[in-house]
């Protein structure tokens, strides 16, 4: 890979002088890329009949992407399974708007605190499955039900798209947070972060895809 790649410090200053200097909406942002992913998923999809996904969504920004990916899936016709670990009223503007998007269309969003031998059912029968759990903010180790998700979705998990960053990866350093979604396809905003290179990052992120989101082409140019 050729292209500039940023570190996280770099792409979430990148968001903030889009959405803070030149008054490009988050929310418009967070659509674009939901969108983005969604079509990447339908790509992978290849039009089978019966097609079904699983949308599994953190509580951060993250989120709110996957909740977007899978409204665009269910217009699409796709059967889709969301899940949300733990619970929406820790959800956060733009998130939680996506979130409630969700619940007036009346499709549910099952709040888990478990992985349930459900859950690994969905998971094995899923033809894609996508990761909206841990964006580049993270910097902890994962730990509880989302540690034991992380392990379900490798485990059983027969082909993943992850949503900016595998979940657990560090978009600079390359380090994982204790455990990290293995992707076979991370479909990433505006640059590739430093950390898909480095480290553990090329075993986990799978295909790189850099979509644009509605980044300022004058902006995208002076990071360039």
């Amino acid at each position: 890979m050729r292209q500039k790649t940023l570190t996280v410090k770099q792409i979430q200053m990148l968001d903030d002088v889009a959405i803070c200097q030149y008054g490009v909406p988050s929310i418009a942002l967070m659509e674009n890329a939901g969108k983005a992913v969604a079509d990447e998923t339908l790509r992978q999809l290849k039009k089978k009949p019966s097609a079904k996904v699983v949308v599994i969504c953190g509580l951060g920004n993250n989120a709110g992407d996957g909740f977007v990916v899978a409204r665009h899936l269910l217009n699409a016709g796709i059967r889709t399974d969301v899940y949300l670990i733990g619970s929406a009223r820790k959800l956060k503007q733009d998130a939680a708007i996506n979130y409630n998007i969700l619940r007036s269309i009346k499709y549910p969003v099952q709040e888990i605190k478990d992985v349930s031998p459900g859950m690994v059912k969905k998971f094995e029968s899923a033809d894609v499955f996508v990761d909206a759990i841990f964006g580049v903010g993270l910097n902890r180790e994962i730990k509880g039900v989302f540690k034991d998700v992380v392990e379900a979705v490798n485990g059983y998990a027969k082909k993943v798209v992850a949503v900016d960053i595998p979940s657990g990866l560090d978009g600079t350093t390359g380090n994982i947070y204790g455990v990290c979604i293995k992707a076979n396809t991370t479909v990433t905003f505006s640059f590739a972060k430093k950390g898909f290179l480095k480290k553990e990052g090329p075993k986990h992120v799978g295909k790189i895809k850099v979509v644009d989101i509605g980044i300022p082409i004058r902006l995208m140019e002076r990071i360039k």
